[in-house]
This record gives structure tokens, sequence and C-alpha cells, in this order.
């Protein structure tokens, strides 16, 4: 693979896309996961597919289409009022399904014979092209500056929002952040994992992550080497084993995590065991010394 890699422009824009994706997971994962907006961002996911038939059916990048579509679909469901009948659970579930109409609609409509949309759909890191790592650069970018520039407010959003207002923090600037850079951070994982599976790579490095890390400051890092480690992972399966990429990933992350997950009782109690034994040890080299020197 070191080999392909090095002779190879796809293998080296699969391995761009995987950076560029692991970073996104890190930061727009905790984000999703600490306001509880997994459910928002697979409808926004779903929805961003309307914008990709749209952009088939008019002949412009469908990547575009995509987003647009995604930020408009989190904006408006950022706009519906928080004691509304129809609530955010309901609404995602009706983008949900009606961008995936819609995106079915337009490639239906468009001319000529029907695109595959595999790649969409559940992603391939092997077809990643040039032009589109040069978007998942840019967007990519623009979350991390982002991020950086507003850390300190969007901790304090993300955990104490009443704290954060008492502080004089904008709350209302900063969701419309948080709902404009989540469908960013969509739109490059969906040609890694496709429209159908964003929702799992957002997920679970981070759910890995937090297993180990209890701040923050340490859960973004982690998840995004775990989300590198399963890219790279499910990359070279899908290339030996000539399956999709997508679904190598997929499958990949969710057995470790599970298998973490069932273990983490474990691990705990033997890492509480090992702490318990070398306290014991010291508290005895202690008496023993104690003792010798009266």
């Amino acid at each position: 693979m070191i080999d392909a890699i090095i002779h190879y422009t796809f293998m080296r824009n699969a391995l761009l896309a995987a950076l560029f994706a692991s970073i996104v997971t890190g930061i727009i994962g905790t984000i999703a996961i600490e306001k509880k907006l997994i459910s928002m961002s697979g409808g926004i996911a779903h929805a961003s597919f309307g914008g990709i038939g749209l952009g088939y059916l008019l002949g412009f990048e469908p990547i575009w289409g995509g987003l647009v579509f995604a930020v408009g679909a989190s904006a408006f469901i950022s706009k519906l009022p928080k004691g509304a009948k129809m609530n955010a659970d309901t609404m995602t579930g009706i983008l949900w399904a009606f961008g995936m109409a819609l995106g079915i609609l337009f490639i239906s409509l468009a001319p000529g014979y029907m695109p595959d949309m595999t790649s969409y759909l559940f992603g391939d890191i092997l077809s990643v092209s040039t032009g589109y790592i040069l978007y998942m650069a840019a967007f990519t970018a623009v979350i991390v500056i982002v991020f950086i520039m507003l850390y300190h407010h969007l901790i304090l959003y993300l955990f104490d929002q009443e704290y954060a207002a008492a502080r004089g923090i904008p709350i209302r600037l900063l969701e419309w952040v948080v709902y404009i850079m989540i469908p960013v951070g969509i739109i490059v994982l969906i040609k890694i994992v496709g429209v159908i599976l964003t929702i799992a790579l957002m997920t679970i490095p981070v759910s890995i992550a937090k297993l180990f890390c209890k701040s923050i400051g340490r859960v973004i890092p982690f998840s995004m080497l775990i989300s590198f480690f399963f890219s790279v992972t499910g990359l070279a399966v899908s290339y030996y084993a000539n399956i999709p990429s997508g679904v190598c990933i997929i499958v990949i992350s969710t057995v470790v995590y599970l298998a973490l997950m069932l273990s983490k009782s474990g691990i705990q109690r033997a890492v509480h065991k090992r702490r318990k034994h070398i306290r014991g040890a010291v508290w005895g080299q202690g008496k023993e010394l104690e003792n010798n020197t009266e």
C-alpha cells in the first residue's frame, strides 16, 4: 500500500481525504454529541442529497448544491421555536426523507444515463479527486479557524449555556455558528463514508475518545487520531479486498467501539487494581524505611 501511495495520485488523495475528514470529525462530532444534535446531523446529511441531485440536473458541481441544501436544512431547523408543536426531531425526520426524495427525483430528470451515486450514498475514499481535495481543504480550514477563534466561548456554550449567557457571551450567534459548522463538516465527510453513513463517522471516534478522556480538550485530538486510524485502516482493507471504503471504515470502527465498550468495566477494574497495588507497594516501602530509621 505504501508503494501505491507513492506512485498513484488517487491513493495520495485518499490519504489526504482521511486526514481532513478526521480533523472535521474531532471538532464537529464532539460539538454534535455534546449539544445532542446527532439526529439533526443525520437529517442534514440526508437533506444534502437533494442538492447533490440538483447539481447533476443543472450541470454544476454537486457538492455546492449539497452544501446549500445542508445549510438551508440546518438553518430551517434552528429557526423552529423551542416550544413549537412540530419540534426539531419531527422536522429532522421530514427533511431527512424529503432531501433523499428530491435527490432521486432530480437525478432521474437529468438528461442521459442515470449517474452512479454510490460514492455519494455510501462513500468511496478511493474516488476522491484532486479538485474535491481542494474543497475539503478549504472547508476544513474554515472549521478549524472558526473553532480556534471561538474555542473558549464554544466550550462554555456546549457545557453551560445559561452561565455563558450570564457572562455576556452571544449565545444566539454561537448557535448560528454551530448550525453552520455542522453542515459544512458533513459535506467534508460525504465522499468518505457517504450520506447514509456520515452520522456514524461523526459519533463513533468521539464516543471512543470519551471512554478514555474526560476533558473536551483531550477528546477532540484523541478522536481525530482515532478517526484517522479507522479511515486509513478502512482504506487499506478497501484497496486490497476491493470492497466499498465507506462500509469498511464504519464496520471496523463499530466493531472496535463495541469491543471497547463491553470491555470498559474490565479495563477500569484492572487499572484500579493496578493503582491499588502500586499504592500498597509505596506504602509498604515507606513503612519499611520508617522502621529502618528507628
